[in-house]
């Protein structure tokens, strides 16, 4: 599970996720902002070549503040 970033002012550009049903690395439609059961941030929504796949992605520490800029 990769997530884009530009080198040069290393912003979060789009945010993908692993499908396991379409068996490849998509970009996450209509992204969500949950907190699990273990206080770690996370991010879920569907898959933007298929809506009818869900997709999960756990972020890293470094990773949640730029996902919050990029879903508001």
């Amino acid at each position: 599970m990769k997530y884009h970033k530009h080198k040069e002012n290393s912003a979060l550009t789009k945010l993908t996720a692993y499908s396991m049903k379409l068996r490849k690395t998509v970009e996450i439609q209509e992204p969500e902002l949950v907190t699990m059961k273990n206080g770690r941030q996370a991010v879920r929504g569907v898959a933007a070549e298929d809506p009818t796949s869900k997709v999960f992605r756990i972020l890293g520490k470094d990773e949640i503040e730029d996902v919050r800029k990029l879903i508001s």
